[in-house]
């Protein structure tokens, strides 16, 4: 998430800098600006992979190079031509040539791999660490709070959620978790049953938590069996363990495909392989409170979309996901489970997948357990309706 946002707010501001000294005359006299990842780097240019293709900047002793801070692009301080090398952000200002494949770089601004790393892992601690993810429950405009249904792996617990005077808020695209994708937001465009992520400063107790960053996004997570697989078009056929229903998922467009291990993941569901006692050895709870939470919804759709295996720190869900298999029509077979996530749809419309993980048996097996144990008493939702948490589905793609 960082990287892009780093990436983001440096062209803003270059592009900003650059019209200020370029911006005299008629448009057709002003530079263009080209940005992109730096590919290679020999002695007089500079080889970058931009949103259009490669392009190559070709630099002189009168080129002008900046560097921009990644933790403040607009702290920029003097650079030199060596000061670059690839894997870096660059941000290039000059006349291209008419086939637009060589740029002669007037300024060059540089944002170091090395720098963002830095930052970008800085940044990933403080969500892991000061995060909070969940569904939207109530809201209250008079007070403007916000209570969050916030899952964990044996309860769903509620927090206040109240945004400081300064929170930014930020609200996904229907159909992508990425922060590049989501746009600038308020408090009221906040609604109940929306995915919720944020960074802040929770209570001692965990039951209140001041926000400074806001995430928000309207997703669902669906559950079923693979019923049948078409490779030719990337679709699947679930039948949804809720509904019974058939569901057509499209993963064509979707930005994570995974495989649980086995073992891993009965490890992480506490089942009969994790340390060989009884599954849930640490204690399901006793009065049918579903794991997942959210409150389900037609054909078995549930919200979901932002966050992880509860809502305090990630524990390293997003890097744990990056080591897991990736998958493709060819990995999956009639009978497995899936689950995905997903912009939400009616009962009727084709599922668009934006994360799908195979191998989730035994969350599902441990959800079910618990929603038994539960017995159904005073109508509790996971006596009919099994609650399920499933680590990383949740989750957007961190640095």
């Amino acid at each position: 998430m960082l990287r892009r946002t780093c990436t983001f707010l440096f062209g803003i501001f270059v592009i900003g800098s650059v019209t200020i000294v370029f911006g005299q005359g008629s448009d057709t006299m002003k530079p263009k600006m080209i940005s992109g990842d730096v590919v290679s780097v020999d002695t007089s240019s500079i080889k970058i992979k931009a949103a259009t293709g490669e392009i190559t900047a070709t630099v002189s002793d009168k080129t002008d190079f900046k560097k921009a801070a990644a933790d403040d692009p607009k702290k920029m301080t003097p650079s030199s031509f060596s000061d670059i090398s690839a894997g870096d952000k660059v941000l290039v200002s000059g006349f291209p040539s008419e086939d637009g494949k060589t740029v002669p770089a007037i300024r060059v601004y540089l944002m170091s791999k090395s720098e963002i790393a830095q930052r970008n892992a800085k940044e990933a601690a403080e969500w892991r660490t000061r995060g909070i993810s969940g569904t939207i429950a109530a809201i209250n405009p008079q007070t403007n709070q916000v209570t969050i249904d916030v899952p964990g792996m044996m309860a769903t617990t509620k927090t206040v959620l109240t945004p400081k005077a300064d929170a930014t808020f930020r609200r996904y695209s229907a159909d992508s978790f990425k922060f590049s994708d989501a746009k600038v937001g308020t408090f009221a465009d906040l609604t109940v049953g929306d995915s919720i992520r944020a960074k802040g400063d929770r209570s001692a107790d965990g039951t209140s938590f001041a926000a400074e960053v806001i995430l928000t996004g309207a997703f669902q997570q669906v559950v079923g069996t693979v019923k049948s697989i078409d490779a030719a078009t990337n679709e699947v056929v679930i039948t949804d363990r809720i509904s019974k229903r058939d569901l057509t998922i499209s993963f064509a467009s979707a930005s994570t495909m995974k495989r649980f291990p086995p073992e891993f993941a009965e490890r992480l569901a506490g089942g009969p392989m994790a340390g060989g006692g009884a599954p849930g050895a640490g204690g399901p709870p006793t009065g049918g409170q579903p794991a997942g939470g959210g409150q389900p919804g037609q054909g078995g759709q549930r919200p979901g979309g932002i966050g992880g295996a509860g809502g305090g720190p990630r524990g390293g869900i997003d890097e744990m996901l990056e080591r897991f298999p990736t998958i493709g029509a060819a990995d999956l077979k009639v009978g497995d489970m899936i689950a995905v996530s997903s912009s939400k749809t009616k009962p009727e419309e084709k599922i668009r997948a934006i994360k799908l993980l195979a191998g989730v048996e035994p969350f599902v097996r441990m959800a079910e357990m618990r929603a038994a144990m539960g017995g159904g008493q005073g109508g509790g939702r996971g006596a009919t309706q099994p609650g399920l948490n499933i680590p990383g589905l949740d989750g957007f793609n961190m640095p």
